[in-house]
């Protein structure tokens, strides 16, 4: 029987799916139709036998077997582009820049900007990815700026600044009353972000129970926008849509970033880009 074969368009799409929070928004990001980009996500469940997403209301919501396959599309993603790009070697002078999911919708423009400053003309790709695995990518040249939690990764980096992190639910949102624990929403262990929730609560002697989880930041603000709990996210920028700043809770120490140049970056690249990012979350006044 042959090996079933994901196809690496439909990976994409999918993969834009997640990033940007639904069909319409990942069609967009692609320059795609919507229609396209569902036929892709229809090729990889008839693929894998199983449902990979489903409509909810007007949103749309992985399935587990969807969230695993998002997961292990970033990593075929990222081998195959990097290959292309050391093979064919057709983008001349790229940069590739690495971001965490927390915050990546501010960070990545700043970085394009700063890095683009410093060299005119050259192509900034993108790498979202967790903590750990940008490190990694950094370390073996694929990557050559991230920006990154640094609890998560066992390379400290750079000390660029600290996240702040506020409790955002749908608006009117309120926990049930005590001795009931506090529902959380948050992404998959293990997620610097996410022991941070737990261990504030804990401290402040308020009990929390994670309701619901996923492996990317976009799955955890599908579950918030159910109303069913209250997640911790980035507090740069505005608040995504449909959720808002939720402030009944105790408040949240801003967790440590790092970043990271890969080794023989341009240094003048490097120190642009942590600058970027220092500007960024410098706290205000």
């Amino acid at each position: 029987m042959p090996q079933p074969v994901l196809d690496i368009v439909a990976l994409r799409s999918l993969t834009a799916i997640a990033d940007c929070g639904g069909f319409h928004r990942a069609a967009h990001s692609l320059s795609l139709s919507q229609s396209a980009v569902s036929q892709h996500v229809r090729r990889l469940e008839k693929t894998l036998g199983s449902r990979v997403v489903e409509r909810e209301g007007r949103g749309t919501r992985f399935t587990p077997e969807g969230r695993l396959l998002v997961e292990q599309a970033r990593r075929i993603l990222a081998v195959h582009d990097e290959a292309v790009r050391v093979l064919l070697d057709t983008e001349g002078d790229t940069v590739t820049i690495g971001s965490t999911e927390h915050a990546a919708d501010q960070f990545l423009p700043r970085l394009t900007a700063a890095v683009q400053e410093v060299r005119p003309g050259c192509r900034v790709r993108f790498r979202i990815d967790r903590s750990a695995r940008l490190v990694e990518a950094v370390e073996r040249g694929s990557v050559d700026v991230a920006v990154y939690v640094t609890e998560a990764a066992a390379t400290e980096g750079t000390p660029v600044g600290g996240l702040p992190l506020t409790w955002h639910a749908t608006p009117g949102w309120a926990p049930p009353p005590a001795p009931v624990p506090v529902p959380l929403v948050a992404i998959e262990d293990p997620c610097a972000i996410r022991r941070r929730a737990i261990a504030t609560l804990a401290a402040h002697g308020v009990a929390a129970t994670v309701v619901g989880d996923a492996g990317y930041l976009a799955g955890v603000l599908d579950v918030a926008r159910t109303g069913v709990g209250v997640a911790l996210l980035a507090a740069v920028g505005p608040a995504p849509d449909g959720l808002s700043p939720y402030d009944g809770l105790p408040s949240v120490t801003p967790i440590p970033m790092s970043a990271l140049a890969r080794p023989g970056a341009d240094p003048e690249t490097a120190a642009a880009a942590f600058e970027a990012v220092r500007n960024l979350l410098r706290p205000a006044g």
